[in-house]
């Protein structure tokens, strides 16, 4: 997909991105937002009504789970195919983000967006005032993964937890969440040149939803 940056630029004027680390609340807040000011929340995996038009040859990392053998295979990569996946998933799936994004700002609304698009994405389709970055200590992020209750987290406990050797399969899998959430990882975020906001448990949603507004200009 080829549409000129400048155009894109325009056509996301009202969309407001948010990226980061695991465990910094991106979700939620894209969720707060979009109900507080009666926006579309494009919520993690927001492009699987496309994914019909996919195929494993053109891409083979958005198939994967239509190629892999089980979820042990799944849960069982190294840190190092896991980490190739993701970036392959993500350069893959930049076209279907962008498709879905149009169509979603033809209501007029404004549109909030948990995202993994690379900074350098960003400061091509959109600007300062339009994207937030929301980062929680490294460490945190790989300790607490699966305190959270979404399913999708406890799905892929539940499936280290039914390996050979669980303790095993746990330990590969906290060595990916390392690798995925490393202080270089979290460098390049933090300097990425746009707005910062880093977890704060001592600060509420409310708090972290007003500065995120007063980011936005909302």
């Amino acid at each position: 997909m080829n549409i000129p940056n400048n155009i894109l630029r325009r056509a996301f004027e009202n969309v407001y991105f948010i990226t980061g680390n695991a465990y910094a609340g991106k979700s939620t807040m894209v969720r707060l937002l979009a109900e507080k000011h009666g926006g579309v929340w494009c919520r993690e995996n927001y492009t699987e009504d496309l994914f019909g038009l996919i195929d494993p040859e053109h891409q083979p990392n958005l198939c994967y789970f239509e190629t892999m053998s089980g979820w042990q295979e799944f849960v069982s990569r190294t840190p190092e195919q896991y980490e190739a996946w993701l970036e392959g998933c993500a350069s893959e799936g930049m076209a279907l983000e962008l498709i879905e994004l149009i169509r979603r700002t033809e209501s007029g609304k404004r549109v909030f967006v948990d995202t993994n698009f690379s900074p350098e994405a960003l400061h091509a389709i959109s600007d300062y005032r339009r994207v937030a970055v929301m980062l929680a200590d490294p460490a945190v992020s790989v300790s607490r993964f699966f305190d959270r209750p979404d399913a999708e987290k406890q799905f892929i406990y539940q499936k280290l937890m039914e390996a050979e050797d669980p303790g095993a399969a746990l330990a590969n899998y906290r060595a990916i969440l390392e690798r995925i959430n490393s202080p270089e990882n979290y460098r390049r975020l933090e300097n990425s040149g746009f707005f910062v906001l880093k977890r704060d448990d001592a600060r509420g949603p409310e708090q972290t939803l007003s500065l995120l507004e007063d980011h936005f200009g909302l």
